[in-house]
């Protein structure tokens, strides 16, 4: 099983700097880089200062002068919010500008607070839809003299300015969680990213018994890859391990209130959670965290990880949005790499 770090620039309330937070992020990214993990992912979001990445091919192709070995990953792309022209020819530049190192990975989106400010009346299930049209219209600007006539976009006969590096493309990897995504994947030849959110190990193994399905559907291609992204933290004892805990806790109450869109918005943060209001979440708490999520010390996180790696995950992806300290992230990381990646072979 291969690693990935998954990360942002993450920002709660109006007291954290971003250029800080970039600082950190990009080291965070070159101590991915050093320890040997396969890709760095990180994704787009707009409006919202809560995960900062407004064009992910701006950070990897920074990235891509800091680090020396690592893959260079969107994740994700929100596909509705592109015109096919311009994303095959972004996507095909930052491949050229990263010498080759790109991955692609792509999203329906999951906020209706975006979807309400980049495509008005825009809802999930159409959002699936437009996903679905351009991925496939992409591929085949690459290829060159391509016209489209679809739903959602139409144009004459286009070739992508500039064509990838890689050949035939740049790796493809869809999000998915239902049955149609996981099958829209495989059928079209693209690997798969899951993520369980904060959700348990049975939400893990349901997702991969999707995947297995769509693939048998599709025996007679090839099988991609499938990648399962999680929250984690390896923490050094008992003490720390509970305070990992309680700021991913922190975390997912913001990721719940940007999620159900109700909450008052101001420079880009929403209203700051009380304590009160974050200890009565009906869903969150820190237990829960520390049972779904990878919480714990180096050997429960390897015993967590081993499971995956049993159901046929090929890769883990480190999700490092926390809401705690920069030290307390990149302390939590070094301990991964040091102590969790080991225990396990690579299949890069």
């Amino acid at each position: 099983m291969d690693f990935s770090l998954f990360a942002h620039l993450e920002r709660i309330d109006a007291s954290q700097n971003q250029q800080k937070l970039y600082e950190e992020f990009l080291q965070l990214c070159e101590i991915a880089d050093r320890g040997g993990m396969r890709t760095i992912w990180t994704g787009e979001h707009h409006g919202m200062n809560f995960t900062i990445a407004p064009n992910p091919f701006l950070s990897l192709v920074d990235l891509a002068r800091r680090t020396k070995n690592v893959r260079l990953g969107t994740g994700t792309i929100v596909a509705p919010f592109w015109h096919p022209v311009k994303l095959a020819g972004e996507a095909a530049m930052t491949d050229l500008l990263t010498d080759g190192r790109l991955e692609l990975g792509f999203a329906r989106g999951a906020y209706s607070y975006e979807y309400e400010r980049l495509v008005p009346g825009m809802d999930a299930w159409q959002a699936g839809q437009r996903m679905r049209e351009i991925l496939p219209a992409v591929v085949k600007l690459w290829q060159g003299d391509y016209a489209h006539d679809g739903q959602f976009w139409q144009f004459p006969s286009t070739t992508s300015a500039p064509q990838p590096v890689q050949k035939p493309h740049p790796p493809i990897w869809v999000a998915a969680r239902d049955p149609n995504s996981h099958e829209f994947a495989v059928a079209n030849g693209f690997n798969v990213q899951v993520t369980p959110l904060w959700q348990g190990d049975e939400e893990v193994e349901t997702l991969m018994q999707r995947f297995n399905e769509a693939c048998a559907a599709n025996a007679h291609l090839s099988r991609p890859k499938i990648m399962l992204l999680r929250h984690t933290y390896v923490g050094d004892g008992e003490d720390d391990v509970v305070q990992g805990a309680r700021e991913i806790n922190t975390f997912y109450n913001y990721f719940g209130a940007w999620f159900k869109n109700e909450r008052p918005v101001s420079q880009g943060l929403i209203k700051k959670l009380t304590p009160a209001e974050i200890d009565a979440h009906p869903i969150y708490s820190p237990q829960t965290m520390r049972q779904c999520n990878v919480i714990g010390d180096a050997s429960c996180v390897i015993d967590r990880l081993k499971h995956y790696e049993q159901l046929g995950y090929d890769e883990y992806s480190f999700w490092i949005d926390s809401g705690m300290s920069f030290e307390r992230k990149k302390a939590s990381l070094q301990r991964f790499i040091e102590q969790v990646m080991p225990a396990f072979d690579r299949r890069s």
